[in-house]
């Protein structure tokens, strides 16, 4: 029987959730899962990785035992609100407004900033990876959302793997691919049994295209999402489990 080509990852790693991805990481090793981890430098700028010596021997050994690590932008959150209206170059509108209210709760940092801004937060984060001893598999904006010149921006940086919505790609040959990712949200009751559904009846598509299955440290805090959560990574674990690189590549 032919099976899905699944790359399963735990966005949000920061001491902000410690006790959160301890149990996804858990959850994982049940399955004999190594999710990618998707590492917040400075999560809403208030969980520094420079300053949590404990927290990055942690990734650098999760690393070592064959985890995957990507920079996932920098804070995770748009410019708050009291810093005013959008300008000098930043992104406003419907797409600002349907990424930052849509798509997530503020959190779509890199549609929130100019190009100069992207370029500064990139190479903090890749900063303070590498002081942190990671090195990095690769790069995914918060919610998943960013501008489209962010690719040559990440090529330039020689990052060779990034994701969106709807598909992955490498911004260094230009190569993409469309993607199934299937995760949860849980700010809502509504959101969460859609998203529910979502996952439970789109499984077979994976089988079409290469496909994510992507957990956040909300899916641990509710009974309801973690018994989905497991269920989503045993059927994952069924599958042929690939690195990111390899979604793009084939």
């Amino acid at each position: 029987m032919f099976r899905a080509r699944v790359h399963v990852s735990l966005h949000d790693v920061s001491p902000a959730w410690d006790a959160e991805i301890d149990h996804a990481l858990a959850m994982c090793a049940e399955f004999g899962i190594k999710p990618g981890l998707l590492v917040v430098p400075d999560f809403h700028g208030r969980a520094p990785l420079a300053t949590s010596p404990r927290y990055t021997a942690k990734l650098r050994a999760l690393q070592g035992a064959g985890h995957e690590i990507f920079l996932h932008g920098y804070f995770h959150r748009a410019r708050p609100a009291s810093e005013g209206p959008a300008g000098d170059g930043r992104p406003s509108g419907v797409t600002h407004a349907f990424a930052q209210s849509v798509v997530s709760a503020g959190e779509a940092e890199f549609s929130d900033v100019t190009r100069s801004e992207a370029r500064e937060r990139l190479a903090m984060g890749k900063k303070v990876l590498e002081d942190a001893g990671l090195a990095i598999d690769g790069f995914v904006p918060p919610a998943w959302s960013s501008p489209p010149w962010l690719a040559d921006e990440l090529a330039q940086m020689g990052i060779t793997y990034t994701e969106d919505h709807l598909s992955v790609s490498n911004p260094v040959t230009k190569r993409r691919r469309p993607s199934l990712v299937l995760n949860f949200a849980s700010r809502t009751k509504a959101r969460m049994a859609s998203t529910i559904a979502f996952c439970r009846v789109a499984r077979p598509l994976g089988h079409l295209v290469p496909t994510r299955v992507a957990l956040h440290p909300g899916d641990m805090t509710k009974a309801r999402l973690r018994d989905e959560a497991r269920n989503l990574l045993a059927w994952a674990s069924r599958q042929e489990l690939v690195s990111a690189q390899r979604l793009v590549e084939g």
